[in-house]
C-alpha cells in the first residue's frame, strides 16, 4: 500500500471521514480496510479497475448499504443511521441515471425538487436555468424515456445540482457524453468548487478527466488502497524526480558524462542528438543546463515532462499486481 503524507491546514473541515472501513457481499470481501478524507471544498477522486469498489464505497458513504465494520462520518452523519439525512443534503449521480422515464425533464426536476422541500418558484427557476445550461430547453416536455444515453446522463446532472448541494457525489459523470457536454460538466465541476466551495467526490475510470480536475486522489486495487494523495505527490511514488527533454544542436558524444552532473539522479540516451534526464527536483535544472554547457553541449530544446497520472496509475496497480511493497509516506 502506498500512502502519501499530504500536507495541508489541519484546521479545515474533513466533510467525509472514513476509517477502516469493511464491507461484504455474502463471503465475497468488496470493501477491506479503506480509511480515507475528503476536506471541505475540495474535489477528491476515486479511481481504479472495475470491481475494485468504488461504486460499493458510494453506496457506503450516502447509507444505501451498511458497513460491516469501519466507521464513516458524512457531513457529520453516521450513513448507518442518517443515510436519509446525507441524500438530502448531497447531490448524488449513480452509475445509472435513475430517473423516471414516463416523466418529462422538466416533471422530473420538479418531482426532485419537491422531495427536496424547494418552493415552487424556486423549483421552476432552477429547472429552466439547468435545462439550459444542459442544453435541453427544446426536450423539457419531452418524456425522459425518449431521451438518448447522453442526454439522460446531463438530466441526472442536472437532478444532482438541482438544490445546490455542498456536496455531490459523481459516479461516471461524463458516460456516455459528447466531447462538448463532457467539456460542460468539467467546468461545472470547476465552478460549483470555485464559486461555492462544493465539495465533488468523482469515480472515474477517465484519467485524464481526474488529471484535469481532482485536488487529491485515492487509487483503489480489490477493496483496499493502493495509494493517496495529489497527483505531485503520487508521482513521487513511481519516480524520485522529474525529467527533462533535451535536444541538442548537433549529435552530442559526451552523453555519457550527463550521468556526473550534480542534480542527475538518471539518463536515457534517445539518439545522437537527444536525451532524457532524470533530476531530482525543478531546483535542480539550472545547474544541470550549466552542466551540459560545462561539457560543450549545444542546447537546441529543453523540455521539463510531468509524468501524467495514467503513467502514475499504471505503475502503481502493476506494482501492486507483482507484489512489490509500496512506501508508507505516513497513513492519512
Amino acid at each position: 500500500m502506498f500512502h502519501v503524507k499530504h500536507e495541508k491546514d489541519k484546521s479545515m473541515e474533513k466533510i467525509i471521514e472514513v476509517s477502516h472501513l469493511q464491507h461484504k457481499y455474502g463471503d465475497f470481501q468488496a470493501i477491506q480496510d479503506l480509511t480515507f478524507s475528503v476536506e471541505h471544498g475540495e474535489v477528491f477522486g476515486l479511481l481504479g479497475p472495475n470491481g475494485a469498489g468504488k461504486t460499493t464505497t458510494v453506496r457506503l458513504l450516502n447509507g444505501m448499504f451498511e458497513a460491516s465494520g469501519g466507521t464513516i462520518s458524512v457531513m457529520g452523519f453516521d450513513p448507518k443511521n442518517a443515510g436519509e439525512k446525507i441524500r438530502e443534503n448531497a447531490g448524488i449521480l449513480t452509475e445509472t441515471p435513475a430517473l423516471y422515464e414516463r416523466l418529462t425533464a422538466r416533471q422530473n426536476l420538479r418531482f426532485f425538487g419537491v422531495l427536496a422541500g424547494l418552493a415552487d418558484r424556486e423549483i421552476e427557476q432552477r429547472t429552466e436555468e439547468l435545462l439550459e445550461l444542459f442544453g435541453l430547453s427544446q426536450r423539457g416536455n419531452d418524456r425522459t424515456g425518449t431521451f438518448s444515453k447522453g442526454m439522460k446522463q446531463r438530466l441526472a446532472l442536472s437532478r444532482a445540482w438541482l438544490t445546490h448541494p455542498k456536496l455531490l457525489f459523481l459516479d461516471e459523470p461524463t458516460s456516455g457524453l459528447d466531447p462538448e457536454a463532457a467539456v460542460q460538466v468539467r467546468e461545472l465541476i470547476s465552478d460549483v468548487r470555485q464559486q461555492e466551495g462544493t465539495t465533488v467526490l468523482i469515480c472515474t475510470h477517465n484519467l485524464d478527466e481526474a488529471q484535469r480536475l481532482c485536488d487529491r486522489l485515492l487509487i483503489m486495487r480489490s477493496g483496499s488502497t493502493l495509494a493517496t494523495g495529489s497527483l505531485p505527490e503520487l508521482r513521487k511514488l513511481v519516480s524520485p524526480g522529474m525529467w527533462l527533454e533535451v535536444q541538442f544542436w548537433q549529435p552530442f558524444e559526451q552523453q555519457e558524462r550527463i550521468r556526473s552532473i550534480d542534480g542527475v539522479l538518471s539518463m536515457e540516451a534517445k539518439s545522437p542528438s537527444e536525451v532524457r534526464i532524470e533530476v531530482s527536483s525543478d531546483a535542480a535544472i539550472p545547474r544541470v543546463v550549466t552542466g551540459l554547457v560545462g561539457l560543450g553541449a549545444q542546447i537546441l530544446r529543453l523540455q521539463p515532462q510531468e509524468i501524467p497520472l495514467e503513467q502514475v496509475y499504471l505503475q502503481l496497480q502493476n506494482s501492486n499486481h507483482n507484489g512489490h511493497k509500496g512506501h508508507n509516506g505516513g497513513a492519512k
